[in-house]
This record gives C-alpha cells, sequence and structure tokens, in this order.
C-alpha cells in the first residue's frame, strides 16, 4: 500500500500547448490543487488570479510552437508552481508592469527566470490557514 501524505511523491507537471486557450486548465488544475491543500476559497481565488498573470507573462515570451510546461510542488499549507516555455530570445521581465504588481500581491513569492532558451515564471502560495491545522490533509 502507497501512503498517501506529503511524504509521498507530492508533484505534477502538466505540458499544454504554449496559446491562451488552454490557460482554463491550468487555472482549474491549480484551483484543484490547492483544494487538496485545503486552501481557503479566497486564497484559491487569488491563486488563479496569480496563474492567470503568470501565464500570460509566459505565453507573451514563448516561441511559437512552445509547450507550456507547468510543475507544481505540494507542501502542507503551501503550492509552489513553475510556468515556463521555450523562448529563445525572450525580453528582461518589466517588474514595473501592473501584472507583475498583481503577482506579487497576490503570491508569498514570485520571480522570473529569463535565460536564452526559456522564460519561467516561478511562484509561491501560502495558505491563509495555519499549516499545523492542516498537515498535509487532503494529500
Amino acid at each position: 500500500m502507497i501512503a498517501s501524505g506529503v511524504g509521498a511523491r507530492s508533484d505534477v507537471e502538466l505540458r499544454l500547448p504554449a496559446d491562451g486557450a488552454y490557460a482554463a486548465v491550468l487555472r482549474t488544475l491549480t484551483a484543484g490543487l490547492a483544494a487538496r491543500l485545503d486552501f481557503t476559497m479566497d486564497d484559491i481565488e487569488d491563486l488563479r488570479i496569480a496563474v492567470s498573470e503568470a501565464t500570460a507573462m509566459v505565453l507573451d515570451q514563448a516561441d511559437s510552437g512552445a509547450d507550456l510546461v507547468c510543475k507544481f510542488r505540494l507542501e502542507p499549507g503551501e503550492l509552489r508552481l513553475e510556468v515556463a516555455a521555450a523562448a529563445e530570445s525572450p525580453a528582461a521581465p518589466d517588474y514595473d508592469s501592473f501584472g507583475w504588481q498583481v503577482l506579487t500581491t497576490l503570491t508569498s513569492a514570485a520571480s522570473v527566470e529569463a535565460t536564452r532558451g526559456q522564460y519561467a515564471v516561478l511562484i509561491s502560495v501560502h495558505s491563509s490557514l495555519d499549516p499545523s491545522a492542516v498537515d498535509g490533509a487532503g494529500l
């Protein structure tokens, strides 16, 4: 029998076409994973918005025909997400943009990795609930 807690495999990866039409799939998966971590409804809605902003930033830099690769790491009371796509010559992130301000307001941490060949946005969101109260509940 395999254990189903945080000690068990708690990472998820999703690969989609780098096209805005698939953003809803990513938001839905993110909300489902956050619910599994017992995030509040407000936390989940904030996370959906943050993921939309992160995705828009990556799609803006993605090469034509690229894949959008989304990696999730689930911890008690925390969800970490990387959204990335191939980008031959990505522009430097605009840390003064409205989208970046929204992203950093709604997340515990956010960063961008813009290197030749890839553009990635990494975010981390903590549940507003006391993590010791959830202790991996739902995993």
